[in-house]
Parts: C-alpha cells; structure tokens; sequence
C-alpha cells in the first residue's frame, strides 16, 4: 500500500479578545480603580462591595469538597509508587524538603518587606466577631482536639477545614493499603474532584465581577495610596518566586548538571500555554512528554508529574506565606512567632488540595487563615483583588518546579539519560514542528 501521510490537525480559530478571562478581570480591576478613585461614595457602597464578598463567598463553598477530594485521590494514588520502588519515597522526600524551602522563603521575605504595613485596613466588626469569640475561647488542648472531628459529615456541612484533612488523610491511607480493591473508590473520587473543578470553572466566570468589586471598594475606602501596597505585593510575590526559580531549583539544576535558564527555554512553550490559562495542569500532558524525550525514565516521569500536582505545588506555597503575613499587616494583626511556625505546618497540609486549576491558590489561603487565625479571613477581599496577577506566576512556578522535580527524581535513581537531556536542552529540538509519516502495509 501507498504511504499515507498524516497531517497536523488545523489549529483552533482564536478566541475572542472579549471572551478571554484574563483580559477580563484586567478591564474590571481597571474599571473598579477608577470607580474607587472618582466616586468613592459609590464603591464603598455594601452592593459594591458585595459583588467582592460573594465572590470570596462562591470559592470558600468549594474549599471542603476540593481539599478531601484531592488529598484522598493525591495519597490514594501512591499505590503506584510501590511498583516503581524507591520512586515514590524519593519523590515524596523530594517535594517536601523543596516545598519547605518555599515556604520558608515566603516567609521570611513576608518579614523582611513588610508591605501590608501601611494600609490601615479593618475588618467589618460583625464580620468577624464569632471568629474572635471563638478564638479566644479555644485553649491549645482543645485546638488539638478539635481536628477530630464529631462527624465527617459534619466537618464536611461546617467546611472545617482541618477536620476534612484529617480524614481525607486517613481516608487516602485506607484506599492505599486495600491495592487493587479500591480502583473503583479512586475512580469515583478522581470523577467527583473533577466534577467540583467544574463548578469552579463556572465560579471563575465571575472573577470579573468579584475583581471589579474588590478593587473598587479597597480603593474607595483605602484611597489610591492602596495602590502602593497592592503593587508592592504583587512586585515581591514575582522577585520571591524568581528567587525560588533561579536560586533555589537553579542550584538543584546546577547539582545534576544542568542549566535552569536552558531548561525554562525547553518548556518554553509549556510556559505559556499556562500564563495563557493560569493553571499548571493545563500543560500536564506536553509536560510530561517532554521530561521523556529529555531522557528521564518513563516510570519516573508517568509518577513525579502527577503526583507533584498535589505535593509539590511551590509557587502557591510563595504565596500562602506571604499572602498570609500581608494580610495580617494589613489588617494590624500581629502573629507570633508560634502562628507563624502554624503557617508553615498548616500551609504543607492544605497546598496538597491545590490542583492546577486557575484560583485554586486563593483557595488554600482561605483554608490557611482560616486555621492560623480566623479573624484574618475577612481580609481575603484585599488580596482578592489583585489575585489574577499572582495566580500566574502560581502556575508558572509549579510547573517550573515539577520539571525540575521529575528530571532530579530520575538522576537520583540513576535513570537519567544525560546524553539526551543536554542534547535536547542545547537543540531545543521539538517533534511537535516535525511533520510525522506513517507508513502502513
């Protein structure tokens, strides 16, 4: 039989600038800036800042259902590490000690550069009075107790959010130890997690609307020099996360033999199909195969990648730290040393129920406050509003960092083909612009 060639499948048409979401919230947080700015009555009107609170309202719905749905499919997963051997153990040790370094760097910059100082925000009194009350009523034993729930539905129905850890943890660890008995379980759970990153994609419809109403209320109350403190967030957010980058998983990059700036280069593309969409798992699949043809094992990578997207999320780990302490400076609330080590332990369990989808980020820092000290979560409108310039950089850094995971986990292993990884990082030779044949018969 003749050769038949098989041809690229022609290229989506262009979505309309309108329609893209990015631009979107950018046109509103621009709107809502000029609205706080020239009408100041009006955005600090309770509908106007209504739109910002239901907004945070619609995403902390989702916190409880996402986090167990995650953490249970994340562990429940593991299983297949036990087929591969030291694979699984070597990733997990990895993400942790990397993770950590994120968050310790998040923090100590969030200390360093103090730029919530300054803006003189208070929460609404009524807001947040049952949080106070209950805060100061909890003693330490009855913190600890409290993580045991009195009933998962109840812990579920309340969205208490170390209660839903606890169990999910436990609840993961059981559909681990019962193997191949539990693949209908994980399925089911895998379908329901996708089922509620569905009701997020619709949630994020209305991120405009949240942002417009965000913006304009912090700027119509707090006056434009609220600017200054947003922008500076956003400005030591990016340098923290670079300095991750290039420092930290530069040096790892450096220790197996390669470049970090070669690197970024080869998953250039990658890169911006997440800047494009704001999740890291939006580019999961490319991802996956390029770590391949860069000469890591096919068992190490079809392991690291995945689960990575649940234990080693290091851009949203940046952000919790820092997103968290800007917020107390914000709002004048001084953490002690010892909430601030909470911040570390309670961040390394709720980033695990971040998956790569756009505003998951947002949603661990609820958790986060919520659990450090609740009265800092009304404070969540604040960071809301510039949020969208941050998510990116969220993504962008996770998927940075699962590269850098996947390629390490590998030469660990000794299954790291360094011939390939430098041939490839010094062509950037991608089959995806090379016409394929397939010849039958």
């Amino acid at each position: 039989m003749a050769p038949t060639t098989v041809t690229k499948a022609q290229p989506r048409a262009a979505k309309p600038w309108y329609k893209i979401l990015y631009l979107q919230v950018l046109i509103a947080i621009l709107l809502g800036i000029v609205v706080g700015w020239l009408w100041p009555n009006l955005a600090t009107n309770d509908w106007i800042k209504a739109l910002g609170d239901g907004f945070i309202k619609l995403i902390k719905m989702v916190i409880a259902p996402i986090i167990f749905c995650t953490v249970v499919s994340g562990i429940a997963h593991i299983q297949d590490a036990r087929k591969v051997g030291r694979v699984g153990v070597k990733a997990l040790v990895y993400f942790e000690v990397v993770s950590s370094f994120a968050l310790i760097l998040g923090l100590v910059v969030g200390n360093l550069v103090q730029v919530g100082h300054g803006l003189a925000a208070k929460p609404d009194a009524a807001a947040v009075a049952n949080y106070v009350k209950q805060a100061e009523a909890q003693k330490s034993v009855d913190f600890v107790l409290n993580i045991i729930p009195d009933s998962v539905v109840g812990a579920l129905a309340r969205g208490d959010i170390l209660q839903v850890l606890l169990f999910a943890i436990l609840f993961g660890f059981a559909l681990m130890a019962m193997g191949e008995r539990a693949h209908r379980l994980r399925d089911v759970i895998d379908d329901a997690a996708h089922g509620v990153f569905g009701v997020i994609a619709i949630v994020m419809k209305a991120a405009p609307i949240g942002a417009f109403g965000a913006m304009a209320y912090t700027i119509g109350k707090f006056g434009p020099a609220a600017l200054g403190n947003l922008v500076g967030l956003i400005a030591v957010f990016y340098t923290t996360a670079a300095l991750f980058v290039f420092g930290v998983l530069g040096l790892i990059a450096r220790f197996v033999g390669f470049s970090i700036f070669k690197f970024i280069a080869y998953i250039k593309d990658e890169l911006l199909i997440v800047l494009g969409t704001s999740s890291s798992e939006s580019a999961l699949p490319q991802l996956m195969e390029k770590l391949e043809r860069l000469g890591c094992s096919k068992p190490v990578v079809g392991l690291v990648v995945p689960t990575g997207y649940s234990f080693n999320l290091d851009g949203t780990n940046i952000y919790m730290t820092l997103a968290t302490l800007f917020i107390a400076q914000a709002l004048g609330v001084e953490l002690s040393f010892g909430q601030q080590l909470t911040i570390l332990v309670v961040a390394m369990l709720t980033s695990k129920g971040a998956s790569g989808v756009t505003g998951a980020g947002f949603i661990t820092l609820a958790a986060t406050l919520s659990v450090v000290n609740p009265v800092l979560v009304p404070g969540m409108a604040i960071v809301f509003s510039v949020d969208k310039f941050m998510s990116e950089v969220r993504a962008l850094t996770n998927i940075t960092g699962n590269g850098i995971a996947t390629v390490f986990v590998s030469w660990w292993e000794g299954e790291l083909d360094h011939e390939k990884l430098h041939a490839n990082l010094n062509k950037a030779i991608d089959p995806s612009d090379v016409e394929t044949a397939v010849t039958t018969g």
